[in-house]
């Protein structure tokens, strides 16, 4: 499913992540998800839009976040040319609606394994690059999420292979979800893995065909 694409493909400015393969999975993965049309559905990291346009379809009531001022700026006007409501909020992943719950949490967050000299990542990078071992949001939101999730409420966000789904369900365990993966795609490297491809497959993470496996992770708290 492409869900992304239809019916208004979002505007996508320089700075901003563009939706790829990442984002239709996890479109795919909100499609099957039953949902109220009142749920209040949370967009962490949204970039551009597309997962909170695609929630809002749905009729649910949306928010989006993300750090970037572009990017929040970007969702808000792509929200309102597909003619649908999202509420966007500026702020560190979950920062900017506590005290709020949610139903639904949709996160494509920063996953890809960062070499360490890497400097901080500023701009358009800051959607991707995630520590050394590609952790360093992916953990935060494992364990964070229960926070502003209601009784009954799920987490649906998507990763990489190579920043350790086993690890991901692990954490989310700890925090009291039931967790599993429940759909995965691979695709060829992009233009930021292949510019790393040296390193990752020193470290052992890559083999020589170079494709990458994504996986959406699906964890619901109990009621």
């Amino acid at each position: 499913m492409s869900g992304y694409l239809s019916p208004v493909k979002p505007l996508v400015p320089p700075g901003v992540y563009a939706p790829q393969d990442d984002t239709d999975l996890l479109v795919g993965a909100l499609s099957e998800e039953p949902l109220a049309p009142d749920a209040d559905v949370l967009d962490v990291g949204t970039g551009a839009g597309a997962l909170a346009l695609a929630a809002a379809r749905r009729g649910t009531r949306v928010t989006a976040v993300d750090v970037s001022w572009r990017a929040v700026w970007t969702a808000r006007l792509n929200a309102r040319l597909a003619g649908v409501p999202v509420r966007t909020r500026r702020g560190n992943l979950f920062a900017p609606v506590r005290g709020q719950s949610f139903d639904l949490i949709l996160s494509n967050p920063p996953y890809v394994p960062t070499p360490a000299a890497r400097t901080r990542p500023r701009g358009a990078a800051r959607a991707w690059d995630a520590g050394e071992d590609g952790r360093f949001v992916l953990d935060r939101i494992c364990r964070e999420a229960p926070v502003v999730l209601r009784p009954g409420g799920v987490l649906l966000m998507v990763h990489s292979v190579l920043s350790n789904p086993d690890r991901t369900l692990g954490r989310l365990h700890d925090a009291g979800f039931r967790a599993a993966v429940t759909h995965r795609r691979r695709i060829p490297f992009g233009p930021v893995l292949r510019a790393r491809a040296d390193w990752l497959r020193q470290r052992g993470l890559v083999a020589a065909d170079e494709k990458e496996e994504l996986v959406v992770v699906r964890a619901e708290l109990p009621c």
